[in-house]
């Protein structure tokens, strides 16, 4: 399959996650927003593991890539709590979230560059300079 069905796939489960985090986080305290969701988040995990264990797939698993799957954890844990707290300040969901996904986008583009040595393209640069404008745009005023 294409890459990039599942990948706009995947930004409509971003896409539902900002906005709901957003719904909540008037509701539940930030910390607690993130555990609950980060729970639904294991098990939903949980389920797909055993599955494909039933199915008699193969799992192979390194240290290396355990403790890198730690460290996204500990990224996203922080990001769910501050998310929420940004949300709560009163961000709108048409605003905090684009400055937040935009800003993710540049910076692992920028990791990606300086840590992986990873090459772009003038059209890519190009974009990553728009995103910067547009984050400059969104987030102006507020």
């Amino acid at each position: 399959m294409n890459w990039l069905p599942l990948a706009l796939l995947t930004a409509l489960c971003l896409a539902l996650y900002n906005f709901f985090i957003k719904l909540a986080a008037n509701h539940v305290p930030p910390a607690l927003g993130a555990v609950v969701l980060q729970l639904v988040a294991a098990g939903i995990g949980a389920v797909w593991l055993l599955t494909l264990r039933a199915q008699g797939q193969a799992l192979p698993v390194s240290g290396k890539g355990v403790g890198l799957a730690a460290l996204a954890g500990l990224g996203v844990g922080l990001a769910e709590i501050l998310t929420f707290i940004v949300f709560q300040r009163g961000v709108s969901a048409s605003v905090g979230t684009p400055v937040i996904v935009g800003g993710s986008v540049l910076l692992t583009a920028v990791l990606g560059l300086v840590v992986l040595r990873e090459q772009l393209t003038l059209a890519q640069a190009g974009g990553l300079v728009l995103i910067v404008l547009g984050i400059g745009l969104v987030a102006r005023g507020h």
